[in-house]
């Protein structure tokens, strides 16, 4: 074990393969990015507003592509980028982290029953789930897919 204190999974991306950061550099970056995701999800949300009875499509879509590209980044992380320890806190934890809004999510469903809406409601609750795994998955799939026909072609030259 080493004598350098150790992040969170999330936050230490390919363990003792790479240089151990500093947690103040760590923290920042992970603020930076969140501040940057947080900034365009609250873009997102306000280009596109919902009243609580409503779909809201908003977050929805912001989730589910928020999901689509940590399951790219998880991919890229582990095959291409991987002695670079900064950036799957920065673009996981915080861009992606910021971007997404689960407690903004929970918080539209209790709203929309609060508001009337227990059917929209529930097709938001599970829509979200179903949608949101089915999107990392796509995301990761689509990435080695791509990345192994990627280098494939270029061995074959």
């Amino acid at each position: 074990m080493s004598d350098s204190p150790r992040a969170e999974p999330d936050v230490d991306p390919l363990g003792p393969t790479v240089p151990p950061v500093r947690p103040a550099v760590m923290l920042a970056a992970v603020a930076a990015g969140g501040v940057v995701g947080a900034l365009a999800r609250a873009g997102a949300l306000a280009v596109f507003p919902y009243r609580p009875t409503t779909f809201p499509w908003s977050t929805f879509t912001v989730n589910v592509l928020g999901c689509l590209l940590i399951g790219v980044l998880m991919v890229l992380l582990t095959r291409v980028w991987t002695d670079r320890p900064l950036l799957r806190p920065f673009l996981g934890v915080g861009v992606l982290g910021g971007f997404t809004s689960f407690s903004t999510y929970v918080l539209d469903v209790q709203q929309a029953v609060r508001a009337g809406a227990p059917e929209t409601a529930l097709a938001y609750l599970g829509a979200t789930v179903l949608t949101a795994l089915g999107a990392v998955w796509l995301g990761d799939a689509a990435t080695g897919w791509l990345l192994d026909r990627t280098r494939a072609g270029g061995a074959a030259r």
